[in-house]
């Protein structure tokens, strides 16, 4: 009889609106084949469910949910990696959380030494996460950013750095008497040995101290079902030093002896593990010094004092002091006071900036010369800092499409190693020649194979190259992004804010004769009280001094204006198209809009109950370098294009300014997606460059969508890459790292695979000895590391 193995789950449901949805829910899940009992509790937005394991898995649950129209949001864990050597470990640890009950994607990234798992609402525990880390022989621990956790973190980095150099000390040390005998002999040409007793002391503690870790490394790994580097350097090195001892316990021989070999490869194996941890270290530099510039106490007003607090004390609405030279603890808008702020760590802007009452700051910022007064707007997880640090450790632990194969040659890497030694040493014996040569060679293959360089190929450039691009004032969201963006082929620019200034001003105001210019402008501005759309801004510019009457109803028409009540008149104030659709005529205004569109002017048609009343022209200027950055894009071959809901007039002006050829204009939000993927249609591997709103769903149809950083919230969550300050120059700065990047991950995975490629054969034919092959491997991850941190050079 079959045991049947109930779980128990409580999982959160978002989407049910009413009775009826919780009900439906409670029919569709009671019916899974396994399930026990469900209650859907609307109220608390929650399904507890009992089910039967062994016939249900917690993720067919939530798939029927979603199928069922309703979703469970997901928690995501971060957890801190420690034990893994090479890109075996990476694969071995990603598939394990990959197969654990109810995660949805686990990924490993051997350079960062991180895990992010995702997984439904409490379906998985972080404890169960650490639990099957440690299962598998490995160390794991909650990733946390903040300055306590940070510090424990640096201070325990710290105290492994040092345990490290006293070991490889002592192994240099230990090693240096059994080679300096052949050395000599190369040099001066005097055959002499140790005795062998001596080589055996010398050897015993690299081997089982020194090298403990790789005994301890393969141990867990082959515990966890797999092999990795521990296991090969093990096998190697065991193999060299149980023969010396052999022959020299048993024979006392003190000739022929591999003691030499085997600590020596320890020591070159540490000495380049340790060179690329400090390399690894310096590909995270970015990562630290943005968390760097987060200050771990603030001044705040309490009661009408001044209290220093922990930052993350710091509440939403406190007012918070910063002294002259101080970096601003949070994000927030400037009450009292005047200076500059040093943004260059987070924007990549050189230049200070001006900052005066009503200002934005930001968190992480440096204060100038001025004393001010600040009003915390976002705080803790929610600032500009912990964002921009959110999306470049996530854009770090990504996995570019490139390294699946990786991860497919890493999980055959060491068995097949471990053949190749063994039918390298059958061949020699079996061709009839030396089996002490055999012997060697099949060492050398062990100790030579590096599975470490693979592994560390893809992930090492992503972590230098989005590092330097943080500090450029360019966010990547992840590495596909990073993929997609070197073979770019066209960009697509909004008008608005992207080539231009983003703040027109009111050239014109066309009125009847019996509707005088500032009752025309009163109207207009009283119907787009509060608006934050560039236009509306200036209309209630122009308008500024005028008593502006009471806003009634409020309807926006995106893509063609509003609609408002304002003193009991219906108000329409929009595009031509809007008129149009509307059966209002031009009539005499026709003749004078279509000049005034083609000196770059948008106009604003008003009517006022169904007749015209006229139009209020605006002016937008090309932003300094929109024209520079055209010519750079089409000197890569990349196709310039401009999409925008203007006037086709207004529209060419702006185009032929900068030197965009291809423009669609008045054209509607939803329009733009079907454009890009017209591009799309046409062989185009696009971009997609916004900041607003209605910029949102061309974004998402793009190949990559770039944001800048001076719009809105919705643009930049929806882009792949987004830019920190309004400057166009930034795309091709963005394009140019992200083909420096992927240059970067070319050449390591060409360099790894080239590696592998030539010194398997050459250690199988007895061309190298160990010591040598030692070497090679040790060194091989550390010039992969290096060559992925010479980014560091790239300039924007």
């Amino acid at each position: 009889m079959n045991e049947i193995s109930l779980s128990s789950v409580n999982l959160p449901v978002r989407g049910m609106t009413c009775a009826a949805c919780s009900t439906r829910l409670e029919r569709v899940l009671g019916r899974l084949p396994g399930m026990n009992e469900a209650r859907v509790n609307l109220a608390a937005e929650r399904a507890e469910l009992r089910f039967d394991s062994s016939q249900l898995s917690p993720t067919r649950v939530v798939e029927a949910i979603a199928k069922a129209g309703f979703s469970v949001p997901s928690d995501v864990f971060d957890l801190a990696i420690g034990g893994m050597t090479c890109a075996a470990c990476q694969t071995r640890l990603e598939k394990l959380l990959n197969k654990l009950p109810g995660v949805s994607q686990a990924s490993v990234n051997l350079a960062t030494e991180r895990a992010r798992v995702e997984a439904p609402a409490g379906l998985v525990t972080q404890e169960e996460l650490i639990l099957a880390a440690d299962r598998a022989g490995f160390t794991a621990t909650p990733a946390s950013t903040s300055a306590e956790r940070q510090a424990a973190m640096q201070a325990e980095m710290a105290s492994e750095a040092r345990r490290d150099r006293l070991q490889l000390t002592a192994a240099i040390l230990l090693s240096l008497p059994l080679v300096l005998p052949m050395l000599l002999e190369l040099v001066v040409g005097d055959h002499w040995l140790l005795q062998g007793w001596l080589q055996m002391g010398l050897a015993t503690p690299v081997q089982f101290w020194i090298g403990w870790r790789f005994y301890r490394g393969a141990y867990k790994s082959l515990r966890g079902g797999a092999g990795n580097m521990d296991v090969l350097v093990a096998l190697g090195t065991s193999a060299a030093y149980g023969y010396s001892a052999w022959l020299y316990l048993l024979w006392d021989e003190s000739h022929g002896l591999y003691f030499e070999a085997s600590a020596v490869v320890i020591t070159l194996v540490l000495l380049g593990k340790t060179l690329e941890t400090k390399a690894k270290r310096g590909a995270a530099a970015a990562i630290r010094a943005l968390m760097d510039l987060r200050p771990q106490m603030a001044r705040v007003m309490r009661v009408g004092q001044p209290v220093e607090v922990p930052v993350e004390a710091v509440l939403k609405g406190d007012i918070v002091l910063v002294r002259p030279g101080e970096p601003f603890p949070v994000d927030g808008v400037i009450e009292e006071g005047e200076s500059q702020a040093d943004e260059s760590l987070i924007t990549g802007e050189s230049l200070p900036v001006e900052k005066r009452v009503g200002d934005a700051v930001t968190g992480g910022a440096v204060n100038g010369d001025g004393a001010l007064k600040v009003r915390a707007v976002s705080v803790g997880a929610d600032s500009t800092l912990s964002r921009i640090i959110r999306m470049v450790e996530t854009a770090q632990a990504s996995r570019a499409p490139v390294q699946k194969l990786v991860d497919q040659i890493s999980a055959i890497f060491v068995p097949a190693v471990v053949m190749i030694a063994l039918l390298t040493f059958l061949g020699w014996f079996w061709i009839g020649q030396d089996a002490m040569g055999g012997f060697v060679a099949a060492v050398s293959v062990l100790v030579i194979a590096c599975p470490c360089a693979l592994g560390l190929a893809t992930p090492a450039a992503i972590m230098v190259g989005t590092g330097v691009a943080a500090r450029n004032g360019i966010l990547i969201k992840d590495a596909l992004a990073l993929e997609i963006a070197h073979r770019l082929t066209a960009v697509v620019f909004d008008k608005t804010g992207t080539l231009t200034e983003g703040h027109p001003e009111v050239t014109e105001v066309l009125t009847l004769e019996k509707t005088e210019r500032q009752t025309l402008l009163k109207l207009a501005a009283s119907a787009q009280q509060g608006s934050e759309h560039p236009l509306a801004r200036a209309v209630l510019k122009a308008a500024e001094g005028l008593t502006l009457s009471p806003l009634g109803a409020f309807k926006a028409l995106p893509g063609r204006g509003l609609e408002a009540t304002v003193d009991g008149h219906r108000l329409l104030i929009g595009s031509s198209r809007l008129m149009a659709e509307s059966g209002i005529a031009l009539g005499a205004f026709a003749e004078r809009a279509r000049l005034l569109e083609e000196r770059g002017n948008t106009l604003m048609w008003l009517a006022h109950d169904g007749i015209l009343a006229g139009a209020i022209a605006a002016g937008d200027q090309p932003k300094p370098h929109a024209g520079r950055v055209v010519t750079r894009l089409q000197a890569l071959g990349i196709e310039p294009v401009m999409l925008t809901g203007d006037n086709e007039r207004a529209a060419r002006f702006v185009a032929s300014q900068v030197g965009i050829k291809r423009v669609v204009a008045e054209i509607l939000p939803e329009g733009k997606a079907d454009e890009i993927r017209k591009l799309q249609g046409e062989g185009y591997v696009v971009a997609m460059v916004g900041d607003g709103v209605n910029d949102a769903p061309a974004l998402a149809a793009a190949d990559v969508g770039i944001a800048m950083g001076t719009g809105t919230e919705v643009a930049m969550q929806t882009a792949g890459l987004t830019l920190m300050r309004g400057d166009p120059m930034l795309i091709p700065a963005a394009l140019s790292i992200s083909r420096a990047t992927w240059r970067k991950i070319r050449q390591n995975l060409f360099w790894a695979f080239a590696y592998n490629v030539v010194a398997l054969p050459l250690a199988a034919l007895g061309e190298l000895s160990p010591m040598v092959a030692g070497a090679a491997m040790a060194f091989s991850s550390v010039s992969v590391v290096s060559n992925a941190l010479l980014l560091k050079r790239w300039r924007g």
